[in-house]
């Protein structure tokens, strides 16, 4: 059960960070002594971030399968054993709480300051103030590129954004555009260096 619940939460994580009307915030790093221009195949981490208990869950085939896109459309082939990089993802969510108060005028109700005296010394408005709580999830996802010879982290690109559950249907088009929009972030071409815009 807890298995199934953390799958939703990562499920609606990233249906958010891809969804958010503005956008998810995005940052990649990567290597500058890593040789890029060495590597031309590309396969997936023993064991995924995103698997749970030992299995692979659908959130880790969704991410396979969008990562194999950007990665084959960069030139890189799959390769089962002995691949130049590893793939690895990672979703972190947590519970976040914001109190929020507004302040707005109310109406002055009586003659004035003391009761009786108008015009000038007419009262003061008062204020009332509407205090909310808003509980909302707020996810981080990672996409890590390693060298599987040094076993070194090469890149990395993340995606933080705030989780909004009615994403939660369809997480596999989600994942797909975060991907999509992390991997705008990634520095090179199979076999090539790294770019200079980038």
């Amino acid at each position: 059960m807890n298995a199934i619940r953390t799958t939703l939460a990562v499920s609606c994580m990233l249906a958010v960070l891809a969804g958010c009307a503005t956008g998810p915030s995005l940052r990649s790093d990567y290597d500058p002594a890593a040789d890029f221009a060495s590597y031309r195949t590309y396969g997936f981490a023993g064991e995924l971030g995103t698997d749970r208990s030992g299995y692979s869950t659908l959130i880790t085939e969704h991410f396979k399968q969008a990562v194999g896109s950007e990665l084959d459309a960069r030139g890189y082939r799959y390769a089962e054993s002995n691949p130049d990089l590893l793939v690895n993802f990672f979703v972190a969510i947590s519970e976040k709480t914001d109190i929020r108060s507004t302040s707005t005028p109310a109406p002055t109700m009586g003659p004035g300051y003391y009761g009786y005296r108008y015009g000038r010394y007419s009262g003061w408005p008062t204020y009332t103030t509407d205090v909310r709580t808003v509980r909302y999830k707020e996810g981080t996802a990672n996409v890590d590129l390693i060298d599987a010879a040094r076993n070194q982290l090469i890149w990395e690109g993340v995606a933080e954004g705030r989780v909004r559950d009615e994403n939660l249907q369809n997480p596999g088009p989600a994942i797909s555009a975060l991907v999509a929009e992390l991997f705008v972030l990634y520095p090179a071409q199979a076999g090539s260096a790294v770019s200079a815009a980038k």
